[in-house]
């Protein structure tokens, strides 16, 4: 077994940036797909 280190400040602050990125963009995707879903459904009713 590897000896287990902690992450450098760096790191983390890299990794945050990444998951706070990625969780916007979905959300903003998931926003998208829903307003548009509401508005074909719109149209159809």
């Amino acid at each position: 077994m590897k000896e287990t280190r902690w992450p450098t400040r760096k790191e983390t602050a890299s990794d945050t940036t990444t998951v706070i990125s990625t969780a916007v963009l979905f959300a903003v995707f998931f926003a998208i797909v829903d307003f548009a879903v509401q508005q074909l459904l719109g149209l159809l009713a």
